[in-house]
């Protein structure tokens, strides 16, 4: 069984390093699991995540799953700061409760110059997704 290249702790101390705009203490953002074909990543709840209507607004989501992949990704080939998302697919599933949010990474192909993934998001406590999401990275060559 593969291990993946960084651990939690170091995945966390590289993303304070390298995107304290995004990876912080205020972000809310959690890495609650690192595997080698994947992650979970949590986002607590939030007031302005809310939408009228009463629900965690879209760019909330696709927020949270970019970040999740890019987790996911690097945990898997190690830190790569210039992978970039080169294709976000969204579906909305159901309304999310206002609540946190836990995206499930799944990577579904790992190349040299491409990683492909699907994320499926959910609100906290709950069972069914809210949200699918496929995604493409592109990988800079390495040295």
């Amino acid at each position: 069984m593969a291990v993946p290249a960084l651990s939690v702790k170091e995945m966390e101390t590289y993303l304070r390093r390298e995107f304290p705009q995004v990876f912080n203490d205020d972000s809310g953002l959690t890495i609650v699991d690192i595997t080698a074909q994947g992650c979970r990543v949590a986002q607590a709840f939030r007031p302005e995540f809310v939408r009228p209507g009463g629900t965690v607004s879209g760019p909330t989501m696709m927020a949270l799953a970019d970040f999740a992949m890019y987790v996911a990704i690097l945990a898997a080939i190690g830190p790569v700061a210039l992978a970039v998302t080169t294709n976000l697919n969204i579906n909305f599933l159901r309304k999310p409760a206002q609540a946190g949010l836990i995206a499930d990474v799944r990577l579904l192909k790992l190349g040299k110059r491409l990683a492909v993934g699907e994320v499926v998001l959910y609100s906290e406590g709950e069972d069914e997704p809210v949200a699918h999401v496929t995604s493409t990275y592109s990988i800079p060559p390495r040295p």
